[in-house]
């Protein structure tokens, strides 16, 4: 006997099973998920319906086409300007400024021990809209209580369109409301008429930065070592552990021997224990570094 619920043709209920706008079925859902997984190796889980649907219905409409068929087939034919568009409607990117803050002190007292060296290199491979790479950048300036610092911050991300939003470093009130009034005076500069109630990044913090779109699956980094601190936080918790120990592994050779790789709250790196070890905290460090 067939299980309804598990045929790939049947279409799948929207939320609440109410009627969708388009036909959306399992065989189109697992179709999504082995490109994006091929493609960025983000691995999405099977509750992950309702969302791909809203994310990409979108595209169907700009698209005018008429069934996730057609525009999984536009897809797998190569167009390379859907296929961007395609990887930035399914990507997440939830973030603040200063989030997971007990990792800025630690950063904050590396760089210290770090001072007097020529130069300082730092990459966040997970930029989104900007506010963990410039969180990043003050924390520099702090340590060093300068901004002309011998520190380069890459940033990267997979979604150019949120790389696009965080090179222009303006953000409105309720983004920088966190900040203490000490960090948005020093840091940002209120809008001008017509542009009340936001915040642009000061040129001089912005200069640290430099974005540039980088997918981690892909074979050629622009990244070069060796790097003093890298943050890849809230990025594996996306991929499967085969895709996680490959990624670790690249990031390996990149390190400096004292250099600190900082994960996120909920990722764990045990399985790569051979690469990097903890420090605690989420904090980790080159497994062969001598004590």
């Amino acid at each position: 006997m067939i299980n309804n619920s598990s045929w790939p043709g049947k279409e799948l209920p929207g939320r609440e099973g109410g009627e969708r706008e388009f036909v959306f079925t399992l065989a189109d859902f697992e179709r999504v998920r082995k490109l994006i997984y091929e493609h960025a190796g983000i691995a999405l889980s099977s509750a992950k319906q309702d969302m791909v649907y809203s994310r990409l219905a979108r595209r169907l409409r700009e698209t005018r086409l008429r069934t996730f068929g057609e525009y999984l087939a536009l897809l797998e034919r190569g167009d390379k300007a859907e296929w961007e568009k395609f990887v930035n409607s399914l990507t997440t990117n939830l973030t603040s400024f200063f989030r997971e803050p007990h990792h800025f002190p630690i950063l904050a007292e590396h760089l210290k021990k770090l001072q007097g060296r020529p130069s300082i290199k730092i990459w966040c491979c997970a930029s989104s809209t900007g506010e963990e790479p410039y969180s990043i950048a003050m924390t520099v300036v702090e340590a060093f209580n300068s901004f002309n610092v011998p520190v380069s911050i890459v940033a990267s991300d997979l979604d150019t369109s949120v790389l696009a939003t965080a090179a222009k470093g303006v953000y409105t009130r309720d983004r920088v409301e966190r900040l203490s009034p000490d960090r948005l005076n020093r840091f940002f500069l209120k809008g001008g008429p017509g542009q009340e109630g936001t915040y642009a990044v000061r040129p001089e913090l912005r200069r640290l930065v430099t974005f540039q779109r980088i997918n981690l699956l892909e074979p050629n980094w622009s990244v070069r070592g060796p790097l003093d601190a890298l943050f890849c936080r809230n990025v594996m918790i996306y991929f499967d552990k085969p895709t996680q120990y490959k990624i670790l592994k690249r990031f390996a050779p990149l390190m400096d021997a004292g250099g600190l790789l900082f994960a996120g709250h909920s990722e764990s790196f045990l399985h790569a224990a051979d690469v990097f070890r903890s420090q605690g905290k989420t904090v980790y460090e080159l497994a062969g570094r001598a004590r």
